[in-house]
C-alpha cells in the first residue's frame, strides 16, 4: 500500500488477545547476497537508470549514523554485484546524495560520473568496474529535504521529548537514502548497521540482530539488521525514535511510542489470527515475523507493507478495531507485492488490485461473508465514485497505464478497487475452490520474483483458463485490464445490511429527520456506506439534523470523520469548521488531506481558510504529501 491506502472498514468483534510469549530471534549476520543462481529477465524500468543486462545489484550492506542535528544519514552502502561478462560498469540510482567516495572492496578508488539531473529520477551513478570487481563501496551523506526522510522535532511526536525520523521509499524514494538500483523488478537482499543517539531504538524491515541495541562510545547505540530474502529496494525502511514494542503472538508484535502503545496492542490484538487465515488461503507467511510500527501523525499513508515490519498511521487507532482492515491489507502485502511485486510501476495494480482482494479474503474468513460482501460494496461504490469525477471512458480508469513520468500518477484508487473488482468477478466465475487453487500456485510458482502486467494474464491463460475458448469469453481479460471503465461482467455483491442503509437514505432524502432513521447496531461499514450515498450538497437544516443525531463531527472514527467533512464542505457547514481544522492539523495522511484541501480551494469561501491552515500545518507533513500541496495552493 502506497500513496492511496485502502483503509475499509472491519467488524468490530470481541476477540480476546493471544496472551502468548515469545521472543525475538537473532541469527548471525548474512556475509553474502543470497540471491538465486540465476534470475528472472528484469523488465525494462523508464523510473529507473540502471543497466541490469549488465550489471544489478544483489545486495546492500548499509553502515549508517544517524544525526538528528544536521537531519542527515551518513556512512557507506557497500553493493554486491552480479557482472556479466564484458561488462565494465555498474549504473545506480541516486537522488540529492553527497557522494564522497567510491572505492572496491579493497578500499582502491573506482572511477564515477554523476550523470544529468532528471526533475524526478535523480541522477544515474555510473562506476568503472576493474575486471573481477563484484564488490563497490560507496560513501556518502543524505540531505536534509531527502524525499524518503521525515525529520520529526519532539514537539511533532506524541511524547514531546525525543526527535523521529522514518523513511517511505515507494515508489522511487528509496535512492535520496540509499545509492542502489531503484527499480521494484531488481530485488535484492540488505544488511545495515545504524548508530542512533542513545535513549532511541532503531527499527528496520528487517531481522533485528540487536533488538535492545549495543551501547558505543561517543553517547551512541548501535543497531543491526539483515533481511535474507530477496526485496525490491522500496521495501527498504528504517525509523528511529522513542519505540517501545509489545508481543502480541509468537510471531507478532506492536512498535509505538510508549504513550500509544497500549492503544495499538489492542487494536492490533487480532493478528495473529488474520495470518493463521492468510495462510489459510494463499499458503505460508515466509517473512518470519510480522510486526507493526505505529508511526507519528505525519506518516502520509494509511499504511506501508516494510516486510517484517509494517507501517501504519495512528488514525487507524479507533479503540474499537472498527478500521484495522488496512491491517490485513498489509499483512496480504507479504504475498501480493513483497512475495511477487511489480515489475515497474505501470504494473501497480498487480500489488494494489490484487492485495486489496486479498485483504477481503481475509476479512471474510475471520468475520463472515456479509462482512465481506460490505467491505466489496464499499470499494465498488468508492471506484465508481472516481469513475464519475474522471470520467468513465478515461484512460485513468485503466488497470494498465504505461507511465512515463511521475509512477505516482498510476497510483488511483483504480488500481485497488477495480482490480479487487476483477479477481472477485475471475472468483464468482470459476468458482472460489478453483480460483483459490490458482492463486495459491500463482504465489508459489513465481515467489520472490516480478511480475508484469502480460506476464500475469498469460498465468490465467495457462493455469486458469486452460485453453477453454467459452470461459476466456467470460473473463473479458482484456478488457479489465486494458480498457477504460468497469465491464459488463462485474460481479457486486448483495448484503441485506445494505438494503436497510440504502431504505433510511431514502427516507432521510424523503424529509424524515434524522432521529426517525433506524440506525440501531450499525457497523462502521453502514455508516460509511450511509454517508457515501447522500448528495454530495445537502441543507443546513439536513447536516444539522444528521450531526445533532449522530454525532459526527465529534467522533473518533477517522473514516467516518473524513465522509462527513467531505460533505460538510460541500455544504459550507460551518459548525464542522473547528473538526475539520484540528482535523488537517492533528494528522496528515494524504488520502484524507488532499482532497479536504482539494475542496476549500475549490470553493471562493474556503480557499482562503484552506492557505491559512496550510500555512500553520504544513511543516508537520511529509514531503510527499507537502509537494503536491504545494502545487495545490498555487
Amino acid at each position: 500500500m502506497r500513496l492511496h491506502a485502502r483503509s475499509r472498514l472491519v467488524l468490530a468483534l470481541a476477540v480476546p488477545l493471544l496472551a502468548l510469549a515469545g521472543c525475538r530471534t537473532a541469527a548471525p549476520e548474512a556475509t553474502a547476497s543470497q540471491q538465486p543462481q540465476s534470475q528472472p529477465r528484469i523488465a525494462h524500468d523508464p523510473h529507473s537508470f540502471a543497466r541490469p543486462e549488465e550489471a544489478r545489484v544483489t545486495h546492500v550492506a548499509l553502515d549508517l549514523g544517524v544525526d538528528f542535528a544536521a537531519r542527515t544519514l551518513k556512512g557507506s552502502a557497500t553493493l554486491d554485484l552480479q557482472v556479466q561478462p564484458g561488462a565494465s560498469e555498474v549504473v545506480l540510482d541516486t537522488d540529492g546524495l553527497r557522494l564522497r567516495s567510491v572505492t572496491d572492496e579493497g578500499g582502491k578508488a573506482l572511477p564515477w560520473t554523476l550523470g544529468t539531473a532528471h526533475p524526478r529520477l535523480g541522477q544515474p551513478l555510473t562506476v568503472t568496474l576493474r575486471p573481477g570487481t563484484r564488490r563497490i563501496v560507496v560513501r556518502y551523506e543524505t540531505r536534509p529535504e531527502a524525499g524518503a526522510l521525515q525529520w520529526l522535532t519532539p514537539a511533532q511526536t506524541a511524547g514531546k521529548q525525543h526527535p523521529y525520523l522514518f523513511s517511505q521509499g515507494e515508489a522511487i524514494l528509496t535512492r535520496t537514502w540509499v545509492p542502489t538500483q531503484d527499480s521494484p523488478g531488481i530485488r535484492q537482499t540488505y544488511s545495515a548497521r545504524l548508530t542512533v543517539p542513545r535513549g532511541l531504538r532503531a527499527v528496520m524491515s528487517a531481522e533485528q540482530l540487536t533488538p535492545e541495541g549495543v551501547p558505543v562510545d561517543g553517547g551512541h547505540t548501535r543497531f543491526d539488521f539483515r533481511m535474507p530474502q530477496a526485496i525490491p529496494p522500496y521495501l527498504m525502511a528504517v525509523a528511529v525514535g522513542d519505540i517501545a514494542f509489545q508481543q502480541l503472538g509468537p510471531r507478532s508484535g506492536v512498535y509505538a511510542e510508549p504513550s500509544v502503545l497500549a492503544r495499538a496492542a489492542y487494536e492490533f490484538g487480532e493478528v495473529e489470527q488474520m495470518m493463521a487465515a492468510a495462510e489459510r488461503l494463499y499458503g505460508p507467511y515466509r517473512w518470519g515475523r510480522y510486526d507493526i510500527l505505529v508511526l507519528p501523525p505525519s506518516f502520509p499513508y494509511g499504511g506501508m507493507e516494510n516486510p517484517r515490519l509494517t507501517f501504519a498511521t495512528p488514525t487507524v487507532l479507533s479503540g474499537d478495531r472498527s478500521l484495522v482492515s488496512l491491517i490485513a491489507h498489509e499483512l496480504a502485502h507479504s504475498w501480493s507485492g513483497n512475495l511477487v511485486t511489480n515489475a515497474t510501476w505501470s504494473d501497480s495494480w498487480l500489488n494494489e488490485g490484487v492485495t486489496s482482494y486479498f485483504e477481503l479474503r481475509i476479512m471474510e474468513a475471520l468475520y463472515g461473508r456479509e462482512v465481506g460482501a460490505m467491505l466489496s460494496r464499499l470499494s465498488l461504490q468508492e471506484l465508481e465514485r472516481t469513475e464519475k469525477e474522471v470520467g468513465e471512458q478515461s484512460p485513468q480508469t485503466q488497470l494498465y497505464v504505461q507511465l512515463k513520468g511521475d509512477p505516482e500518477e498510476g497510483g488511483s484508487r483504480v488500481i485497488y478497487e477495480k482490480g479487487a473488482a476483477f479477481l472477485q468477478t475471475m472468483e464468482e466465475t470459476v468458482g472460489r475452490e478453483r480460483f483459490d487453487a490458482f492463486l495459491r500456485s500463482y504465489f508459489d510458482r513465481h515467489a520472490f520474483q516480478s511480475m508484469d502486467t502480460r506476464g500475469f494474464l498469460a498465468e490465467v491463460r495457462e493455469h486458469l483458463v486452460k485453453g477453454d475458448a467459452a470461459l476466456e469469453q467470460k473473463l473479458q481479460l482484456d478488457e479489465w485490464v486494458y480498457r477504460p471503465g468497469l465491464p459488463a461482467n462485474v460481479y457486486r455483491p448483495q448484503t441485506d445490511r445494505f438494503a436497510h442503509v440504502e431504505a433510511q437514505v431514502k427516507a432521510f432524502l424523503g424529509g424524515a429527520p434524522a432521529s426517525a432513521l433506524k440506525t440501531q447496531g450499525w457497523l462502521t461499514q453502514e455508516w460509511q456506506y450511509f454517508l457515501g450515498l447522500l448528495p454530495r450538497e445537502l441543507t443546513p437544516a439536513q447536516l444539522a439534523s444528521l450531526d445533532g443525531t449522530f454525532h459526527f463531527t465529534q467522533t473518533g472514527n477517522s473514516e467516518v470523520l473524513f465522509a462527513w467533512l467531505e460533505k460538510t464542505i460541500a455544504s459550507r457547514y460551518e459548525p464542522a469548521l473547528p473538526a475539520l481544522e484540528h482535523f488537517l492539523t492533528s494528522q496528515g495522511r494524504g488520502r484524507f488531506v488532499r482532497p479536504l484541501y482539494r475542496a476549500l480551494m475549490d470553493r471562493d469561501w474556503g480557499k482562503p481558510l484552506a492557505q491559512r491552515i496550510y500555512a500553520e500545518a504544513r511543516t508537520g507533513y511529509h514531503p510527499v504529501v507537502m509537494g503536491a500541496l504545494d502545487k495545490m495552493m498555487n
